[in-house]
C-alpha cells in the first residue's frame, strides 16, 4: 500500500481523522478544503474580546480522539486535554421549575425526584437500558458499514438483535419515553436527545433512547481551548504524520472512467489519485461533483434534518445560575416540532440552548463578562426569508430570556454575530443548511443513510455527518473509521 495517493475532500472533523488514519495505514494523503481554515462547522472566531465555538458545542466520547493519537503513535497530551462536567446541562421550563442534569446518574435522579417528583428508579432504569442498548447494539452498527455482508456475520450480531425491543422499532421517542416517566417534564428532558442528529421525537423510532448513555452515563466533556482544540489537535497530528492540506481549493470534479476513481478537479488542475473520500454533504457530493442528478434525487428522498439560527452574543454581566449547557423549554415541544418539520416555519415559542465557554475559562470572556452561543432550533432552508426570521426570532428569544432569568438581556449585549441556514450551508455545502444531512424520522433511518463507499465508482468513499453513521462530532469521528477500514479490506483483495 504504501506509495498510494489519497484525496480527501474536505477538512471537517470526518475529513481530518480520516486523513490521520489513511496516513498511517501508508497512504500519501493531501485534503482539498475550501475555506481558510480547517474544521468545517468545528471552528471558532474572536470578537471584540469574546471568544465563540461557531458550531458544535458538546463533546462526549473522548476516547474517539485518544484513539487516533494512539494508532499515529502520539502523546495526546501534548495535543489535547480535556476535563468532565459535572453538571452536564441545566433545564428551565416554562412552569418556573429547573433541572442539573447531574453526571452521577444517582444524584441526577435524585434531582429529578425532588423538582420534578419523577421516580427515581425509572430514572436509574432508563439509563441503564440506555446503556445496554448502546453497549449491544450502538458498538455494532455505529462502528461498521450496515451495508457490507461481513457486518451481519459480526460475533456480536446476535447479541445485538436480541436486545432490541419493540419499543426501539415501532414507537416514537415521545412515546417511548411517556412510557418510561410520570412527569411532563422528564419526558421533554429526554424528547430533546433526538435534536442531537436533528430529528423529531414524535416521529424518530424509540432507538434514539441508547443517546443519553453517552451523554449521562459515560459522561459530558470540555476541551480545554474550547471545541475548536478538537479541530487544531487533529489538524496538527495529521501535519505531523505527513499529510498536506491546500486550503483555499474548492474541488470542482470528481474525475472517474469505467466506474473507477482517477482523481478530482481543483483550482482548474487535475489532480490524480486512485482513491477518494468525500468529507462533504452527500448530496452535494453527487449533485456538483459527479453531476449526477438521479442519485443526489434519491437522497433527497429521505427528510433533511434541522438547521438552526444562532446569535453569538458577548453579554456584559455573570451569570452564576448558567452552566455551561443550558436549556429554555417550549412551553409547546409538539407545536414546535410541528413548526420545524412540518410547516417550515420558526416557532413563536421555540427551545433555546445557551452554551458558556466562559464558565469554564474565564479567559473566554474580558472579566466580569460572558460569551453566549444561543441556538434555537429550525427548519432546513427551503426559500424562507432568514433576515427577517433573524430580526423577529431576537426578539422572541430576549424576551424569553429576560423574562426566565429576571433580567433585560437585551441591554447587555456588548457584541453579536449570527448564524442562519443560508450561511450554514456557504461555508460548509450543507444542503439546504441541515445540521446532520438526513433526519432520522423514521423506523429506516439508519438503513436509508448512505454508506461509507460507491457501488458503483470503486476508490470512491464518504465520511461525515450526512452518510452513515450520521452526525455530530462522536459519529463522525466513527465514519473516519469505518472508512479507513472498509479502504484496508478492500486494498487487501
Amino acid at each position: 500500500m504504501q506509495n498510494k495517493k489519497a484525496i480527501i475532500i474536505g477538512s471537517g472533523v470526518a475529513g481530518l481523522a480520516a486523513a490521520i488514519r489513511l496516513q498511517v495505514q501508508g497512504f500519501k494523503v493531501l485534503v482539498y478544503e475550501k475555506n481558510a481554515f480547517p474544521g468545517g462547522k468545528l471552528h471558532a472566531f474572536k470578537k471584540n474580546g469574546f471568544y465563540f465555538d461557531a458550531g458544535p458545542s458538546l463533546f462526549t466520547q473522548p476516547q474517539n480522539i485518544e484513539e487516533l493519537f494512539l494508532l499515529a503513535g502520539e502523546p495526546v497530551e501534548k495535543y489535547f486535554s480535556f476535563q468532565r462536567v459535572e453538571t452536564a446541562c441545566k433545564y428551565f421550563f416554562e412552569s418556573g421549575k429547573t433541572v442539573n442534569a447531574f453526571a452521577n446518574t444517582a444524584m441526577f435522579a435524585k434531582e429529578l425526584q425532588q423538582q420534578l417528583n419523577e421516580n427515581p428508579a425509572a430514572v436509574a432504569k432508563y439509563l441503564a437500558q440506555s446503556a445496554r442498548v448502546y453497549d449491544n447494539i450502538a458498538t455494532v452498527f455505529l462502528n461498521y458499514s450496515l451495508h457490507k455482508t461481513s457486518t451481519w456475520f459480526h460475533k456480536r450480531i446476535i447479541k445485538a438483535l436480541a436486545t432490541v425491543r419493540p419499543g426501539h422499532l415501532f414507537e416514537t421517542l415521545n412515546r417511548f419515553n411517556q412510557k418510561s416517566f410520570n412527569a411532563p417534564e422528564t419526558v421533554q428532558l429526554f424528547n430533546r436527545y433526538a435534536t442531537y442528529n436533528g430529528s423529531n421525537p414524535y416521529k424518530a423510532p424509540g432507538m434514539l433512547s441508547l443517546i443519553p448513555h453517552l451523554e449521562m452515563n459515560e459522561g459530558t466533556y470540555y476541551p480545554a481551548g474550547g471545541m475548536i482544540s478538537i479541530t487544531n489537535a487533529l489538524y496538527e497530528l495529521a501535519k505531523k504524520k505527513g499529510v498536506e492540506f491546500f486550503f483555499n481549493s474548492t474541488v470542482q470534479k470528481i474525475i472517474h472512467n469505467k466506474g473507477e476513481v482517477s482523481g478530482v478537479l481543483v483550482n482548474g488542475e487535475i489532480v490524480e489519485a486512485p482513491l477518494v473520500v468525500s468529507n462533504g454533504d452527500v448530496y452535494f457530493t453527487y449533485k456538483h461533483l459527479l453531476s449526477d442528478g438521479d442519485k443526489a434525487k434519491k437522497i433527497l428522498k429521505q427528510e433533511r434534518s434541522s438547521s438552526a439560527v444562532i446569535f453569538y452574543w458577548g453579554i456584559n454581566k455573570n451569570f452564576p445560575p448558567l452552566e455551561l449547557h443550558n436549556i429554555f423549554f417550549s412551553a409547546d415541544y409538539k407545536k414546535e416540532f410541528d413548526s420545524i418539520f412540518i410547516d417550515k416555519e420558526v416557532f413563536n415559542d421555540p427551545t433555546i440552548y445557551v452554551n458558556i465557554t466562559s464558565k469554564m475559562e474565564k479567559k473566554m470572556a474580558p472579566d466580569g463578562m460572558e460569551n453566549w452561543f444561543v441556538m434555537i432550533n429550525t427548519a432546513a432552508n427551503t426559500g424562507q426569508d432568514w433576515e427577517k426570521i433573524k430580526m423577529e426570532l431576537k426578539d422572541v428569544v430576549i424576551k424569553k430570556l429576560s423574562r426566565l432569568l429576571g433580567e433585560d438581556i437585551a441591554a447587555l449585549i456588548e457584541t453579536e454575530e449570527t448564524l442562519d441556514p443560508v450561511m450554514i450551508e456557504d461555508k460548509t455545502s450543507s444542503y439546504m443548511g441541515s445540521l446532520y444531512g438526513t433526519s432520522s424520522n423514521s423506523k429506516l433511518a439508519a438503513f436509508l443513510r448512505h454508506p461509507n463507499f460507491s457501488g458503483d465508482i470503486k476508490g470512491l468513499y464518504f465520511c461525515g455527518g450526512s452518510v452513515h453513521p450520521g452526525g455530530g462530532i462522536p459519529l463522525c469521528l466513527k465514519s473516519a473509521k469505518i472508512v479507513s477500514d472498509l479502504i484496508a479490506a478492500d486494498y487487501k483483495k
